[in-house]
């Protein structure tokens, strides 16, 4: 099945049909738990209410809590370069708003904004606790999508599932072992010509500058992706990653920092026992640490 939520597009297969139900079931509730939980374009939604009162110590919900913790998990495993306390930065980029509104209109930017490191984080994880220090406020685009791919896809509990959120990739092994074949485009759209490749079970995920983005009232191109080290968007080597990992998760985690680690993306992705496919600003793709075969449909 095909969908959409949160700006993009996904998917949904079952290698059993008569699991497709369950798997159902598990999207839309996770999508609503999210939805209420951490979509800062929702008003009502708890990651606006701790925005909004960051002096206050909040008590989380069981969601909110296990959203902030993969993003810790992701800042961690990218040395803090794929951090949830950017959203300040990234306003001032232009991205203030809805993906399919900011796109309609040129945005209004501001200077760069410094992005907080993580000891802004009052969190005590025990007793499900939070509070920011004052000018922090988060954004979970970096690693909510490939979270919910993954609960998505482990409510399955071991049965053959592919789950696309948005280009985050979660599978699980399938009972025959045969590969799930999962496309590795560097756009938001696929065709007959995107590459796919061929994962049993863990995680693909691909970040790029060269989707959502938008354009500034003087014409400049913008982008989601903010270096925390400047405050403003990526811009180095790497223009698109993807990369295969034991999640969705971890595998987003280093496509993100990819386009910020520069020249060091190939080595860091290799090192941590990761494959990956990395294009340049040239239009040269490298392939790293044993990326899967690709192929195309005839």
């Amino acid at each position: 099945m095909r969908f959409t939520t949160w700006g993009v597009s996904g998917s949904l297969a079952c290698e059993d049909e008569r699991d497709l139900p369950q798997a159902e079931a598990a999207l839309h509730r996770w999508i609503a738990a999210f939805d209420r939980s951490v979509n800062r374009f929702h008003p009502d939604s708890e990651i606006v209410r701790i925005n909004n009162a960051p002096a206050v110590i909040h008590e989380l919900s069981d969601t909110f809590a296990l959203v902030l913790d993969a993003a810790l998990t992701t800042a961690a495993l990218t040395d803090g370069l794929v951090t949830p306390t950017v959203l300040a930065a990234l306003e001032a980029q232009g991205y203030d708003r809805d993906y399919d509104e900011r796109r309609a209109t040129p945005a209004d930017t501001h200077e760069p904004v410094a992005v907080p490191g993580l000891d802004a984080l009052d969190y005590d994880r025990e007793a499900h606790t939070l509070r920011l220090a004052p000018g922090c406020r988060l954004d979970f685009g970096a690693s909510a999508k490939a979270l919910a791919a993954d609960l998505v896809a482990d409510a399955l509990e071991g049965r053959g599932v592919c789950v696309e959120i948005g280009g985050d990739v979660a599978v699980r092994a399938r009972a025959d072992g045969a590969p799930w074949a999962v496309g590795v485009s560097d756009t938001l759209s696929v065709s007959s010509q995107t590459p796919r490749i061929g994962l049993r079970t863990g995680g693909v995920a691909t970040s790029s500058r060269a989707v959502r983005t938008w354009t500034t009232s003087t014409g400049t191109p913008r982008h989601h992706i903010i270096d925390p080290r400047t405050g403003t968007c990526a811009d180095g080597p790497v223009v698109t990653a993807s990369v295969t990992a034991s999640s969705a998760v971890i595998a987003n985690a280093f496509a993100t920092a990819a386009l910020l680690w520069g020249d060091d993306a190939a080595y860091r992705i290799a090192q941590a026992g990761w494959s990956g496919r990395l294009v340049t600003t040239t239009g040269v793709v490298d392939y790293v640490g044993g990326w899967p075969t690709e192929r195309r449909d005839a």
